[in-house]
């Protein structure tokens, strides 16, 4: 049986003319967002901030993660028109801090590395005042690919861990944890600022997610998103608990504990949720 969703799992629904705005941005660009792919609980609240997370290399991932909303199918070729579109999308909405993300194209040589690359460059040239968070899939932990794509000199290098050690191989059976570390050392290495995010409520433990946090601080992971995993429909994974609003507090507390610069935990926080208060 399906869990009751309790009361702090409540989502005001809201739109405005600003909402709609946005929208039309994103249509006349021929631009997807992670926010309507991934069915993102937060996307009319970002939309009426006329924020928005752009998702690079169209609709189709060819990996199949059982918490994703995003389709997986194989992909269509790249758009040569996106990376200047997405600039012009950013520079026509006035964005103070753009993110920027993608499907996984496992199908790519490059994995898509160079389209980020010129993607970053592009946004940052139209719009020399946007900082540009680049939230990117694991590469394989293929330095060669990383390295284009951290030659573009994004503000922020995000990666999302998704979940602890032990749930890894059942929720993202295509992936491995050791890449998603391997991402985040390398980026730090060579001196980027540093992100990652994940879910809870698939099952882990408290002690897991501290132990997890512990993981990322040893690679000097700078941030920290933490939120509760929800069902998008039931061919997706069950919800194993929901998670009470006073445990990511403390989830909170115990990472500024450990020395992350900003940690946001919170039931409704998705990785790109409020990023835009980096400049702040």
């Amino acid at each position: 049986m399906r869990l009751k969703k309790p009361d702090w799992i409540r989502l005001k629904i809201q739109g405005s003319k600003n909402s709609q705005a946005v929208e039309k941005v994103l249509e006349n660009m021929h631009l997807n967002t992670v926010c309507s792919e991934a069915n993102c609980p937060n996307k009319m609240e970002c939309f009426e901030r006329g924020t928005a997370t752009f998702m690079i290399m169209g609709r189709n991932c060819t990996r199949n993660c059982k918490f994703c909303n995003v389709t997986t199918k194989k992909p269509l070729p790249l758009d040569p028109e996106e990376p200047r579109n997405l600039a012009l999308a950013v520079q026509e909405l006035g964005l103070r801090h753009a993110v920027i993300t993608s499907v996984d194209r496992d199908d790519l040589d490059d994995e898509g590395a160079n389209h980020f690359a010129e993607t970053c460059k592009l946004v940052k040239e139209l719009n020399p005042g946007t900082t540009v968070e680049l939230l990117i899939p694991d590469f394989h932990a293929r330095k060669e690919l990383l390295d284009i794509v951290l030659d573009s000199k994004p503000d922020v290098l995000n990666h999302n861990v998704e979940t602890v050690p032990e749930l890894f191989e059942e929720i993202c059976p295509q992936c491995k944890f050791e890449n998603s570390i391997k991402v985040l050392d390398y980026a730090k290495k060579r001196g980027f600022v540093t992100k990652s995010g994940m879910m809870v409520g698939l099952g882990e433990t408290f002690e897991m997610v501290v132990s997890l946090m512990k993981k990322l601080r040893e690679v000097d992971c700078d941030m920290l998103t933490i939120g509760q995993y929800l069902q998008p429909s039931t061919k997706h994974i069950d919800v194993a608990e929901y998670i009470h609003p006073d445990t990511f507090k403390e989830y909170k507390r115990i990472g500024l504990e450990l020395g992350f610069k900003r940690v946001d935990s919170s039931p409704f926080v998705r990785s790109s949720y409020h990023a835009e208060a980096l400049n702040e």
